[in-house]
């Protein structure tokens, strides 16, 4: 089965557990054998193949024994900085997300940003007309 968004979560752990299992079996390794090499309860394995939520650093320790760390580069890659956004930054490494920005009404209306209030448009006029 393809994983997916359209797989609900509980569907996308049976699947990932049944990924470890056939991985497991595909190496001829035992339950207890895997269980062992990481550090972790027999019965933990049983029911991370049987699509039970699991610790994130149990999986990864199943994952370091079936050979299988080096596709989480591929899960979540690294991400690069641009080099606009290293400009735009000056040189700093963004930290937290900005918020989003307020919807900007249309028309002729324009707004005082010292009191935000929304002002009435003027009267267009030529600049020699004095």
């Amino acid at each position: 089965m393809k994983i997916s968004t359209l797989l609900t979560d509980d569907a996308v752990l049976v699947e990932i557990g049944s990924r470890i299992a056939r991985r497991r079996l595909e190496l001829q390794l035992t339950q207890l054998a895997v269980a062992e090499q990481a550090g972790i309860g027999k019965r933990t394995l049983e029911r991370i193949e049987a699509g039970a939520s699991a610790q994130l650093s149990n999986i990864i320790r199943i994952f370091r024994v079936l050979g299988l760390v080096d596709g989480l580069d591929m899960l979540i890659p690294d991400v690069e900085l641009r080099p606009m956004a290293l400009l735009k930054g000056k040189g700093k490494v963004r930290q937290r997300a900005s918020k989003p920005r307020a919807v900007r009404s249309t028309g002729n209306q324009s707004t005082d940003k010292s009191t935000a209030q929304i002002k009435e448009p003027q009267p267009w006029s030529w600049d020699d007309e004095g």
